[in-house]
């Protein structure tokens, strides 16, 4: 067997629109992960659900890991083939292990590529709005550890550091902030000069303490800031450009239920918006191949009158069993098609076909009666959807006498994924929205984390009134997009969290 590949790559801060280019792409081809604590949840959420992950958490005081049981867990896996990302917390190589890590490597001649992360020293202070370096204050700017090994005090020449005027800059320097405050103060630093602690930099729930360098330590333990935090301190610290917070989502985690693969529209609109999102897929799609009655349906596709589609997914499966059957798409020439909605229809356009109908409110009971009283007299609808598809669209179609063939094309699983994020976020009160597209994700998040859960804190971004009904089954909150596709439902979040800033509602409006 011909040995593996180790990566390590930094993750940066926690935002996962800080994972550089080149790292998105390693950790998309992995075969294994080996993650640090500190790694933020929606970076994590990022690596494919077949992907094998070991969790390597090494926090101030908790290292359950031992770095050489790190070091072999690399080391094996590389031996064994495989692809292995070291996923690692800001930059890999700026006061991590990432040198040892190398060492071990380089001695057993197991090939490794480094990829550089954007370090927090830099991009935390910049979501706090603190520039590190500014003509008038500080031409320098310095990068310390405030942690040295267990039960050791940081071994600094603060009379050095004094002199150099410049930024300084702790990392992982919480734990020792009286110290490091006292220690600057003893070497002559003017008890004034302004100084930042920055919490969770780059995450929805970030959290800063500004004050003179005096009053640091006593401040920040009556905010109760924890770790993860970086120490600022300098004139520039008087410099707050705030911005984070103030766009439409800054502020917000959102949690993404649809399936991994078909959640980037959403994701990358919310993300874009300021919110932190975790990737949570619930289900996944897969489609019924062999499908022998969708096949001897397209070999007498004329007797149809009406084609009907009730998601993207649907589509694509409808489309690929053609070609299966090296079927032409004239074929469908004498055949008018019905689309759900605005995002199914768009994938109808994007294969060269359009829909003939798409009804104005984006559900399967109005693409039901639509289709009901469009269709002729002896006029009979395929129906091309998933297996577990809902009766509001069949239910439509009997009451009107309407002759169809329900054809499933697709079958949804309950997807298994990491839920401890998510449970830790809901937890905390810190999930600020979970989007559904459709009952069955509604399904599979409760069915990860539990059915005795108590989900009426939970506030549900619904697609439709399906979904909504679902949500409602298990008591969450609902907000419905008003129509079924992605952008409005981010659209009704950015709505939500304007009416919050502004102080017209409270966290959130609901329907009940």
């Amino acid at each position: 067997m011909s040995c593996g590949k180790v990566y390590l790559v930094g993750a940066g801060p926690g935002d996962a629109g800080l994972l550089t280019v080149r790292g998105k792409e390693v950790l998309e081809s992995a075969d294994v992960v080996v993650c640090d604590a500190l790694v933020g949840p929606g970076i994590l959420s990022e690596i494919p659900p077949e992907t094998r992950v070991i969790h390597a958490g090494k926090r101030a005081g908790g290292h359950s890991v031992p770095q050489e049981e790190i070091n072999r867990a690399l080391l094996r896996e590389a031996l064994c083939g495989n692809t292995v990302v070291r996923l690692k917390g800001g930059d890999p190589l700026l006061f991590g292990r990432g040198g040892e890590e190398l060492e071990a490597l380089s001695e057993h001649g197991i090939p490794f590529e480094i990829v550089p992360g954007v370090t927090s020293a830099f991009a935390v202070p910049a979501y706090a709005g603190i520039p590190v370096t500014h003509r008038d204050f500080a031409s320098s700017v310095h990068i310390l550890t405030g942690r040295r090994k267990a039960g050791e005090k940081p071994d600094l020449d603060y009379d050095a550091l004094v002199r150099l005027k410049g930024t300084l800059i702790f990392l992982m320097g919480l734990g020792a902030l009286g110290d490091i405050c006292g220690g600057l103060l003893k070497a002559g630093m003017d008890p004034a000069t302004p100084a930042a602690v920055l919490e969770r930099g780059t995450m929805a729930k970030q959290r800063k303490v500004v004050s003179p360098v005096a009053s640091l330590p006593e401040k920040v333990r009556e905010a109760g800031l924890i770790p993860p935090a970086i120490l600022v301190v300098g004139r520039v610290c008087k410099m707050e450009f705030g911005w984070a917070e103030k766009r439409p989502l800054g502020g917000t985690k959102i949690i993404v239920t649809r399936p991994h693969g078909r959640s980037d529209e959403l994701v990358r609109m919310l993300r874009g918006e300021g919110a932190e999102v975790i990737r949570f897929p619930c289900i996944r799609t897969q489609a019924i191949d062999p499908n022998p009655a969708l096949s001897h349906a397209l070999a007498g596709i004329s007797r149809y009158a009406w084609a009907a589609f009730t998601s993207p997914f649907g589509v694509e499966c409808f489309l690929q069993q053609m070609k299966k059957a090296k079927m032409d798409i004239r074929k469908l020439g004498g055949v008018r098609l019905a689309a759900i909605g605005s995002a199914t229809a768009r994938r109808l356009e994007e294969n060269g076909l359009f829909a003939d109908f798409v009804p104005q409110k984006f559900c399967a009971a109005a693409l039901g009666e639509g289709l009901a009283r469009l269709a002729g007299e002896n006029d009979r609808i395929l129906l091309a959807r998933a297996r577990a598809g809902t009766p509001d669209l069949t239910a439509a179609l009997d009451r009107a006498g309407v002759p169809y063939d329900d054809m499933p094309v697709y079958d949804t699983f309950a997807e298994h994924v990491d839920a401890a994020p998510v449970r830790e976020a809901l937890d905390a009160g810190e999930a600020d929205y979970v989007t559904f597209t459709s009952a069955s994700t509604v399904r599979g998040f409760v069915g990860l984390l539990g059915k005795g859960r108590d989900y009426s804190s939970v506030c549900a971004v619904c697609i439709g009134p399906a979904t909504e009904k679902e949500a409602k089954r298990f008591f969450l909150k609902t907000i419905v997009a008003e129509q079924a596709s992605a952008h409005s439902m981010a659209e009704r979040m950015m709505e939500q969290e304007g009416k919050r800033k502004n102080g017209s509602v409270g966290k959130t409006e609901t329907s009940s």
